[in-house]
């Protein structure tokens, strides 16, 4: 029996949910969130500097360089996600009602998250360097393509379009500044930390575990602040969670049999799977704020947040299996 529990129940998916459900119940004030938020700012910002100093800069001009892994990337984030959100938010609307199938079409718009995504990758011994691109490329792309695939495709419920460009703005200065700042400082710091740093793959893991579990609880306590379950029923929630599981499995295994149809190895493709198959709450929340009106950026954002904490529950197993590989 114990052979079974450690090889199926991950200590770590046991732990991330009792963080979700620690930010779903206990109560956070605007003082201790602020705290919470700038914990969760400098947990990401360590993320990326070890990655810096960890990577060799061969390794990371080799993710730059590979075209059809960043293709790959970009093509389920961009192409395939948002051709599923039309056909899941036309399908929902039965079910959950109009303003949180809109947020299902908007969750597919978004970019990819990137602290996740990169912490996954390595957790399941994935092309790092490759993911880091990746991920970072789609995020700064999103700054400017999500919010004018939400003024060609949800007309009717999204804003202005000045407002969605600030927002842009504002979301390609913390990528630069929270991002890719500390990857290059870390760069700098490679050749000389960067074999201490490799022979010591708990610290990475450490952080990458670390990060996750901060940016859940941050995350899920501001949404439980900011009151976003109040006029939420329980069985909108299931169904939600049950539409998302759908969407999430249908995008990991296009991003993973689609790394096989491009002969991507396997590195590469589990660089793919994490990174084509997420979104991104960290842009999606402000995105929300600025494309939307009040009265429907905060029913809009909930399906954003419950696609975020399932694919945070579900790449956690799999990153666990993935790792077991020969």
């Amino acid at each position: 029996m114990r052979r079974v529990l450690s090889r199926w129940v991950d200590p770590f998916v046991v732990v991330l949910m009792v963080v979700l459900v620690a930010g779903l119940v206990i109560p956070v004030g605007p003082g201790a969130q602020r705290v919470v938020d700038v914990v969760s700012d400098v947990a990401v910002t360590a993320l990326f500097l070890v990655y810096g100093m960890r990577l060799s800069t061969r390794e990371v001009w080799a993710g730059l360089r590979n075209g059809r892994l960043q293709g790959g990337i970009l093509a389920s984030t961009y192409v395939v996600f948002p051709l599923l959100g039309l056909l899941v938010a036309w399908a929902v609307v039965p079910l959950v009602g109009a303003p949180l199938a809109a947020g299902m079409l908007f969750l597919a718009l978004l970019p990819s998250t990137v602290q996740s995504s990169v912490a996954f990758t390595s957790v399941a011994r994935g092309n790092v360097a490759g993911a880091i691109c990746g991920a970072t490329v789609s995020n700064v792309l999103g700054m400017l393509l999500t919010p004018l695939l939400v003024l060609w495709l949800m007309p009717d419920a999204s804003g202005a379009a000045g407002a969605g460009a600030a927002g842009g703005l504002g979301g390609v200065r913390t990528v630069l500044v929270q991002l890719l700042l500390p990857f290059v400082v870390g760069q700098l710091l490679q050749p000389v930390v960067g074999d201490w740093v490799r022979a010591r793959r708990w610290l990475t893991l450490s952080v990458d575990r670390g990060t996750i579990l901060v940016v859940v609880f941050s995350a899920v306590a501001a949404a439980s602040s900011a009151g976003v379950w109040a006029g939420t029923s329980a069985w909108v929630i299931v169904a939600l969670l049950l539409v998302s599981a759908v969407l999430l499995a249908v995008m990991l295994a296009i991003t993973w049999w689609g790394g096989a149809a491009l002969r991507l190895p396997v590195t590469d493709r589990v660089a793919l799977l994490m990174c084509g198959s997420k979104k991104s709450l960290a842009t999606g929340l402000p995105m929300a704020s600025v494309l939307f009106p009040v009265a429907v950026a905060g029913v809009v954002a909930v399906p954003v947040i419950v696609f975020h904490q399932l694919q945070l529950v579900v790449c956690a197993v799999l990153a666990r299996r993935l790792a077991l590989r020969d």
